[in-house]
């Protein structure tokens, strides 16, 4: 394995936290290496740490740290009564072990105790993974919307706009029916 890290062992302390200003570098190099995939139809980094600040003024960064450091973020925003959620970025090495369903519950229990009903996020329409993952988690494809003419696109891209309905039952009786609840 790349410098000897192992994936996320069970076991390994996991802490979620917001990020504060002393975390922008080490945060823009998290998502950037994240989303490498994007790399055969987006031209150059994601996001530099200027990106990550402007982000900060609107909303913030969950954080999902273990022993060896930052292993992934979800940027989280209140809008009105939606949440807003986007760059979910996980490290490479960490990929695959749940760490990106573990923000999407956080992000969406920050939502929820801020009295938000909905969740909206976009994604890349060439990331043809994602539908599905977020369809899993509960998301419904919602619309399209325009890619941005700064963005250096390699191919023709759009948003993919999906959204959830969320609230503190919907939460509780989610709970109730996962393995190894009682009913």
């Amino acid at each position: 394995m790349p410098n000897g890290l192992p994936p996320h062992p069970e076991g390994e302390s996991l802490s979620i936290r917001f990020a504060q200003s002393a975390d922008v570098e080490s945060l823009a190099r998290l998502i950037n290496i994240a989303f490498r995939v994007e790399l055969p139809f987006i031209e150059g980094d994601r996001i530099n740490p200027g990106g990550v600040r402007e982000y900060m003024k609107k909303g913030n960064f969950l954080l999902a740290e273990d022993s060896f450091g930052l292993a992934g973020c979800v940027y989280v925003e209140l809008r009105g009564d939606r949440g807003y959620l986007g760059l979910l970025g996980v490290e490479p090495r960490r990929q695959g072990t749940g760490l990106g369903r573990k923000l999407m519950d956080a992000a969406e229990a920050y939502f929820r105790d801020a009295g938000c009903v909905a969740v909206d996020l976009r994604i890349v329409s060439e990331r043809a993974p994602l539908p599905s993952f977020y369809r899993h988690l509960g998301y419904s494809e919602t619309g399209t919307a325009a890619f941005p003419h700064d963005v250096p696109a390699k191919v023709p891209c759009h948003y993919i706009l999906m959204s959830k309905s969320i609230s503190r039952a919907s939460a509780t009786s989610r709970r109730k029916n996962e393995p190894g609840s009682e009913s």
